[in-house]
């Protein structure tokens, strides 16, 4: 390739001007400099909406009008200001095995669907998603668009519907992402180039660096030199951001650690109690792990407490990891939600992770134990499958909480509000399950665990009354089925200063951390447009800030 292969002419001119983020690779960050655009362009004075065909995440949310999408688009429909609208994520494919995914179009589920089934149905798939972007587009200024994976994977470009498809129908313009952190980028830039087609080489118009660290000046030669080779520009190196307070897209990153961690210690983002030293700091932070599930899905329930001064987030794999550095057991563990509860119920059993918290739970100086949707799940005495929606059967739960669970066909998704009745707080957030929990007859434990706490009590309402989650042993074992429980800082805080108070530490008894996007998403905008010549983008687009 060489500069005779320059941007030509596109086919047709975009009914609404739209930029697309693409990467070389799976997380390269095209999610996170989407939500930038979408909040740079909204600073501008610009309408602008997110959309992404086909989303495949285990991270979800529910829209107002009780559909559900990805959460990533979410972000990015916060990042613009507006609500979560199933037309931004048209499609979104939620692994439950290895080899099959539960399909969801237009918010709704139209089966589990083994890869090649899927591939049949991609052009009912790849209509729904055009159709949609049309909609949304004619209500805006501006669109950013998200594409998936790589542009270049030429095995699956045959039924793409999320890459250079969606930028033709579009008429986008397509900034190439490459992360610069993992080594390889230029290679991975210029191979790309090389085994797009002409037709797709025309969409590109520029690349951006992503996760540098240093001297970016020390970078101008090979700029220029793929500037020469490719007759692209470089229209950004973006700098490596820390602690965004931003919620990740999938579990790439969760795997690997959760960010602004290492090694179960606070990272640059942690802070100590007000008032105490860095001499003290292991000593007065809240240790708080989360489990780790093959099928994990909703990670980012966790992601308000990430943010706490007093807390020290960690991921646990195995019965081993449960402790901290120090031997000290932590302060409380979450079982996260799961898109395979019955699967992941049989690998806590095998890793011995289930006899542990087991353990933990029976000890009434152990730490509190909570779960979350499929966490809650698990922690009853079984869950049954009767219609095969995980394989069928019947797989009995650890055994913590009196309470059983039965996957139905019709699956829940809607927002719910509720309360914390011991302190009177509100709670908000989204359910999205196809288990449907009760308390156990006589409310009497059993199982392999000690549910034999005493009667499950409502550990939170709906506001009609309804339960949202049930808890014993006087409150240290509970589970809900609220995603987002810790969003709400009130309840956030009281849950935590009952941490403290078990541990012998002065609760702070006031809220010092406000979970709020809107600050974060501000932050990101301002270093993504320091970083990007973001009047390049504005003149590709054929716009100006604040007008079209």
């Amino acid at each position: 390739m060489n500069s005779d292969t320059r941007t030509a002419p596109l086919a047709c001119a975009p009914r609404t001007p739209a930029l697309m983020v693409q990467g070389t690779c799976s997380n390269a960050g095209k999610s996170i400099l989407a939500a930038a655009f979408c909040r740079i362009f909204l600073q501008d004075g610009l309408r602008v909406a997110p959309f992404k065909a086909q989303n495949m995440a285990l991270n979800s949310c529910v829209t107002p009008d009780g559909l559900e999408m990805g959460r990533a688009q979410a972000v990015q429909a916060a990042a613009c200001r507006l609500d979560p609208d199933v037309r931004m994520n048209p499609v979104l494919l939620k692994p439950c095995s290895d080899v099959g995914s539960q399909v969801i179009v237009m918010g709704r589920p139209v089966g589990v669907m083994r890869v090649r089934q899927y591939v049949d149905y991609k052009p009912q798939a790849r209509d729904a998603a055009f159709a949609t972007y049309d909609s949304l587009a004619a209500e805006h200024d501006v669109m950013v668009i998200e594409g998936a994976g790589s542009p270049a994977e030429i095995n699956l470009k045959a039924h793409d519907i999320v890459n250079m498809a969606m930028a033709r129908h579009a008429g986008a313009r397509v900034l190439l992402v490459g992360d610069i952190d993992r080594g390889g980028v230029f290679a991975a830039l210029v191979g790309t180039m090389e085994l797009l087609e002409g037709w797709e080489r025309d969409h590109v118009a520029g690349y951006l660096l992503n996760k540098f660290r240093g001297d970016a000046s020390l970078l101008d030669p090979a700029l220029d030199f793929m500037q020469q080779r490719t007759g692209r520009p470089v229209l950004g190196v973006v700098p490596y951001l820390r602690d965004l307070g931003l919620p990740e897209e999938d579990s790439v990153t969760f795997k690997e650690g959760l960010p602004g961690l290492r090694d179960g210690v606070a990272a640059e983002g942690g802070s100590e109690e007000p008032g105490t030293g860095p001499g003290s700091l292991p000593d007065i932070l809240l240790d708080i792990v989360l489990v780790d599930l093959p099928h994990i899905s909703n990670f980012t329930d966790v992601d308000a407490l990430r943010g706490e001064p007093d807390v020290r987030l960690r991921v646990a794999r195995t019965p081993a990891d449960l402790p901290a550095p120090d031997g000290r057991m932590p302060d409380a563990v979450i079982l996260p939600g799961s898109k395979n509860t019955t699967g992941d119920l049989r690998t806590l059993r095998a890793s011995g992770m289930a006899d542990a918290l087991a353990r933990l739970a029976s000890d009434p100086d152990g730490p509190v134990v909570a779960g979350i949707c499929a966490g809650l799940q698990m922690l009853g005495l079984c869950v049954a499958d009767p219609l095969g929606l995980e394989g069928g059967g019947s797989e009995q739960g650890l055994g913590l909480l009196p309470v059983r669970t039965e996957l139905a066909a019709e699956k829940t998704l809607r927002r719910t509000t509720g309360v914390h009745p011991r302190s009177g707080l509100p709670v908000a957030g989204y359910e999205i399950r196809h288990g449907i929990t009760v308390a156990a007859e006589g409310g009497e434990g059993g199982g392999t665990g000690p549910g034999r706490g005493g009667a499950a009590f409502p550990f939170l309402l709906r506001e009609d009354g309804g339960p949202l989650g049930w808890g014993t042993h006087g409150g240290r074992v509970w589970g809900t089925s609220l995603h987002g429980v810790f969003d709400a800082d009130g309840f956030r805080r009281h849950f935590l200063d009952g941490l403290r108070t078990r541990r012998g530490l002065a609760p702070l008894g006031r809220v010092v951390a406000s979970y709020s996007l809107d600050p974060a998403l501000d932050r990101l905008a301002d270093a993504v447009r320091a970083a990007v010549d973001m009047d390049a983008i504005y003149d590709m687009l054929h716009l100006r800030p604040g007008r079209v």
